[in-house]
């Protein structure tokens, strides 16, 4: 057997002729018949000691194990019954081994890098979601035994940190403002800067939010210019419940632009009895004076202007756990407690515990938070720190993919998530070659479990910024 081109192979008979065969065709020549009986197989597996949690087991994994090499043969690969086969059926049996989801390195730079997960947890809150993950009084009240509330631990702490009235902690900001929108405005209009229609991640639009919240947008102003005046026309239409404001980002508007200050949207708000409702989207606590967050108005802030509500996420810039949090005054705090999307959007019990533990980190002050919670420390951290992980990382890369050539370079890397989007994080990187891969089969290499390395790819060279880098043990070992 020889392999031809990509999509074709050559079999060799026993009398010398040779035939021309599909990548499925090999399967049915050549792995179909090698392939023991599956007693056999369960007797091997056995042997090796696999066999301890019953034979039902064993043989669900082995069949499983059978169906990726047969399709892995169909596409061309080389596979065997060998001891990859027998670790991968082992991995299965121990299923954590076996999930798609699994832990990998960031090595591109994007400190809240949407596909790979955004902020890392501080230890503190694994710990809590795994000591949350058995019986937890989530929604238990210790002293009567009955009924409790849910997340109050977590909604007690918001409003200590930010001196709001009441939170809420839902499943993610984009549920946060669904929430708020539908209801405070289910059947009537909300009033929103023409400039503020953003684009969020995965193609959500916000007048589509607006309208999957039950509400009608009234667009106020122009793209890159609205004055107060526009919104006071917009609120002499009765049926504007809500004023809308959402904080661009994502992206910048540079020139010729107005908007109108949070402060003087306020004060007319309150004239006409329309709250104001303000996405943050990101949301910072601690770190505003963070090289990249210069920008980023705090929550703290933006409630002592005087916006009736604040949403923003859970996995950004606060460097917890997906969530969608809002603060602000209790009327409408409870009126959205109330609504029956509320129930729909709530937080898992492991989720509630790891957000605690992040909002008690942050009520230890901004160095501690600073030091403690992954993602602020590595936008805080100086060149020299960074750099003093260089020789681990040079080590571990060398040792994952022989013969690379490596060299120092300056990176900039990103805040990511839409926080900062023109910002620049410089620090020190490396930069990669093979004489055998070009730049895109070198990045899949580093990608490759058992832990599996994501770069980026710039020109004939794989970059990999150190920022993201920082804290990693596996470098150590």
């Amino acid at each position: 057997l020889s392999k031809k081109t990509k999509t074709e192979w050559i079999i060799t008979l026993a009398d010398g002729q040779k035939e021309s065969v599909a990548p499925k065709e090999v399967e049915s020549h050549t792995l179909t018949s090698t392939i023991p009986p599956m007693n056999d197989l369960l007797i091997e597996g056995e042997g090796r000691g696999l066999g301890s949690e019953g034979r039902e087991a064993l043989h669900f994994a082995l069949k499983a194990e059978l169906d990726v090499l047969r399709q892995a043969c169909a596409s061309g690969e080389i596979r065997e019954l060998d001891e990859v086969f027998w670790c991968d059926v082992e991995a299965r049996l121990k299923v954590v081994g076996n999930l798609t989801l699994k832990p990998v390195l960031n090595g591109t730079g994007v400190v809240l890098h949407t596909n790979l997960g955004r902020a890392p947890w501080p230890e503190e809150a694994v710990a809590a979601a795994a000591r949350a993950a058995r019986y937890t009084a989530v929604e238990a009240d210790g002293e009567t035994g009955g009924r409790g509330h849910r997340g109050f631990g977590a909604e007690k702490l918001l409003c200590e940190l930010t001196g709001s009235e009441a939170a809420l902690a839902v499943n993610n900001n984009a549920a946060a403002v669904l929430l708020a929108l539908g209801a405070l405005a289910r059947n009537r209009k909300v009033a929103v800067s023409r400039g503020e229609l953003v684009e969020i991640g995965g193609s959500f639009r916000m007048p589509e939010v607006v309208e999957a919240a039950g509400a009608q947008a009234v667009e106020v102003g122009t793209t890159n210019r609205v004055h107060v005046s526009d919104f006071e026309d917009a609120l002499d239409d009765p049926d504007v419940a809500v004023v809308f404001r959402a904080h661009t980002s994502n992206f910048k508007v540079e020139g010729f632009t107005a908007d109108v200050p949070t402060e003087e949207l306020v004060a007319l708000c309150r004239e006409r009895s329309v709250p104001l409702v303000y996405d943050l989207g990101s949301g910072v606590f601690h770190g505003s004076g963070l090289a990249g967050l210069e920008e980023e108005p705090t929550i703290q802030r933006c409630l002592r202007d005087g916006a009736d509500l604040i949403t923003f996420s859970g996995d950004k810039l606060l460097g917890g756990p997906q969530a969608g949090l809002v603060v602000g005054a209790a009327p409408l705090v409870s009126r959205l407690r109330r609504d029956p999307l509320a129930r729909c959007m709530r937080l898992d019990k492991t989720i509630l515990a790891a957000l605690e533990a992040v909002l008690e980190i942050h009520g230890l002050g901004e160095s501690f938070a600073l030091r403690r919670i992954p993602a602020l420390a590595m936008l805080a951290a100086s060149p020299e720190s960074i750099g003093a992980t260089e020789p681990v990382v040079v080590n571990w890369l060398k040792a994952k993919v022989p013969n690379l050539s490596i060299e120092s370079v300056e990176c900039e890397g990103r805040v990511g998530s839409g926080a900062s989007p023109v910002a620049h994080l410089p620090g020190p990187g490396l930069s990669l070659s093979h004489p055998d891969m070009d730049a895109a089969s070198l990045a899949a290499s580093l990608r490759r479990p058992p832990i599996g390395l994501y770069s980026r790819v710039q020109g004939d060279r794989v970059v990999v910024d150190l920022r993201t880098l920082i804290g990693e043990t596996v470098f150590n070992h």
